[in-house]
Formats: C-alpha cells, sequence, structure tokens
C-alpha cells in the first residue's frame, strides 16, 4: 500500500527551534510555514527560501488557529499534519508517520503523535517542568497532530475565536468527534522541550480561562470530562472571594475581616504547597510558588469573567470561519 499524501503545516512565531523543525520534514513532503508574526517584515524566518516544495504565508500574527486554517487550506494532499515550532520529530518520524496514517477508514480523521518531554532525572521537576510534561498525555495537541483535510473542511477547520495557543485544538476535537469521525495515537513520536517563560508564566497561563468560558457555551457543561482532567475554576473563586471579602471587612473596620482574611490564607497556602511540594523545593522555586500562587486565583477569575463577558457579547455558537 502506498504512502499517504502529506502536508506538513508549522505556524510559527519566529522562534529559533523554527530551522531544527523544518528540516526535520523530508522533502517528498509539501512543507507550509505560516508566519504568524504581527510584524512578518521584521526578518525572514530561519527555513530557506520558497520553492516547489517549501511555501511561507504570513497570516498577520491572528493567532495559531487563524494560521492552522491558513496553512491546510493551501494544501491540496489527503492528509494535513501540524507540528509546532519548538518540537523536534523523533527518529524514523517520516516513517512512522507514513505508518500511522496509511490504511486509516475513512472515518479516522485524525492521527496524534506520542509527545515526549525530556526532564532532567537528577531532581524532581519544577512547576513549569510538569506543566509541559502534561503535555505527554493530552489529547489531541497540535504539537504533532494529522488530520484529513476533508474532515477539516467538513467542520470548518479550527475556531478562530481562539485567540491562542489554548483550546483550540480541543474543540476542534470535540467538533470532529460529534460529526461521527474518530480520532486515533499514531506510534511516531515528537520531542517538545521545556522552555523557560519567565517567573510570572504561570500566572500568564491563566489568561487560558477566558477561553473555557467559550469551550462551556460551544460545547455545554460537561466539556471538560471530554478533553481530561477538572479544573481549579472553583477553588480559585473561593480563594478570590474570601480575599476580596476580608479587604472590604478591613476597609470598613470589621473584625470579621480576621476571620475572611484566615481562610485567604488557609487556601492559598493549600494552593503554593500543592506546587511545592512535588518540585525540587530550591529557594528560587519556592520564592516562585509563593508569589504565584497568591497572583493565579484572581488572575484566573478576571479572566475568564471576561470571557463570559466576551461570550455573551459576541455570542458562542457555531465555528467562525474566515
Amino acid at each position: 500500500m502506498s504512502d499517504p499524501e502529506i502536508t506538513v503545516v508549522i505556524p510559527t512565531v519566529g522562534r529559533a527551534t523554527l530551522r531544527a523543525v523544518a528540516e526535520a520534514v523530508p522533502e517528498r513532503f509539501q512543507l507550509v510555514v505560516v508566519d504568524d508574526r504581527a510584524r512578518p517584515g521584521a526578518g525572514p524566518l530561519p527555513v530557506g527560501e520558497p520553492s516547489a516544495t517549501l511555501v511561507i504565508l504570513p497570516s498577520g500574527g491572528r493567532g495559531p488557529a487563524a494560521a492552522r486554517n491558513q496553512g491546510w487550506r493551501a494544501a491540496s494532499s489527503e492528509w494535513v499534519v501540524f507540528l509546532d515550532d519548538d518540537v523536534l520529530p523523533g527518529p524514523d518520524w517520516a516513517e512512522k508517520i507514513g505508518a500511522d496514517l496509511r490504511g486509516l477508514p475513512p472515518e479516522v480523521a485524525g492521527s496524534q503523535g506520542r509527545i515526549v518531554v525530556p526532564l532532567d532525572g537528577t531532581r524532581p521537576p519544577t512547576d513549569a517542568e510538569r506543566n509541559t510534561a502534561g503535555l505527554a498525555t493530552a489529547r489531541w495537541i497540535t504539537a504533532d497532530m494529522a488530520f484529513r483535510r476533508s474532515a477539516l473542511a467538513a467542520v470548518g477547520g479550527f475556531d478562530e475565536r481562539f485567540p491562542r495557543a489554548y483550546r483550540e485544538d480541543a474543540d476542534l476535537a470535540l467538533r470532529l468527534t460529534a460529526a461521527g469521525y474518530r480520532l486515533v495515537t499514531g506510534v511516531r513520536t515528537t520531542v517538545h522541550p521545556v522552555r523557560d517563560e519567565g517567573f510570572w508564566a504561570s500566572v500568564r497561563r491563566q489568561r487560558g480561562n477566558a477561553d473555557d468560558a467559550l469551550m462551556r457555551r460551544v460545547h455545554g457543561p460537561g466539556w471538560r470530562s471530554r478533553v481530561g482532567g477538572p479544573g481549579r475554576l472553583r477553588a480559585h473563586l473561593l480563594t478570590t472571594a474570601l480575599g476580596l471579602t476580608a479587604a472590604v471587612l478591613a476597609w470598613r473596620g470589621r473584625p470579621a475581616a480576621k476571620a475572611a482574611f484566615a481562610g485567604w490564607a488557609a487556601l492559598t497556602a493549600r494552593f503554593a504547597w500543592s506546587r511545592i511540594a512535588p518540585g525540587p523545593r530550591t529557594p528560587s522555586e519556592v520564592l516562585r510558588m509563593a508569589a504565584t500562587s497568591v497572583l493565579i486565583p484572581p488572575a484566573a477569575c478576571l479572566h475568564r469573567l471576561g470571557g463570559e463577558l466576551r461570550v455573551r457579547v459576541k455570542g458562542g455558537g457555531a465555528c467562525i470561519r474566515t
């Protein structure tokens, strides 16, 4: 049985790792690199010049969902494989993806690669490393995900209302399965290194709570159980409410402020310890966990509130196709 026709699509924001990802794609595959920098004229991407097998498309910095849509719509092959610009396909990736896709029945719309996250085995992982390591067991993430082009067209591709690399892949998977397609896991492997995104990275990640509001509106209140794992929003809501209550009562000079503050402090300490305990417990890691654990609950609540307001103003019906 012959290998299926494959186009590889890599949306990029210009990371230095892009060259290594692109070089891992064999020349027999069409490669579409979508430049999602807001100002693509800032400099050339490190992938070489466009050619018969390499296409570079600007997408205007509209986010990974829009960039991937532009990429797969420029393809004509039976299968489109999405790779992130910060991963590295594993050994024999090209041969293994051929085996993964060859002979799949028509009702199978997608095949996920196996993600490997290398960690330092000499010590417990940090909170940031554990977050990245979660990709190894995440479902349907587009770090390495192949889709039938016809299936993407049938459901309208990625929903471009998801502005960041968060939930846009889970949303697509839920819409595909709702349309009667199946998604499977292949044997190919792709390495996803851990990146140091700075002291406040875990606080910035709370922006994803806004996307959870859209997921709930589109897929119903039970969406999370279908993509795996409970969230912490309820605990964050309680922590934030106690903190606000303590502040208001203290401003009014009410004795009950002490009890509210004690409740906030207890919940915050428990949250911080849940992040500190499994890690290396170095002074820098403990400081980071303590500081960010204070800010994460209100940040999560504010972003979720913003997401709920946007959903109610703009609506949360069918996928927006652009």
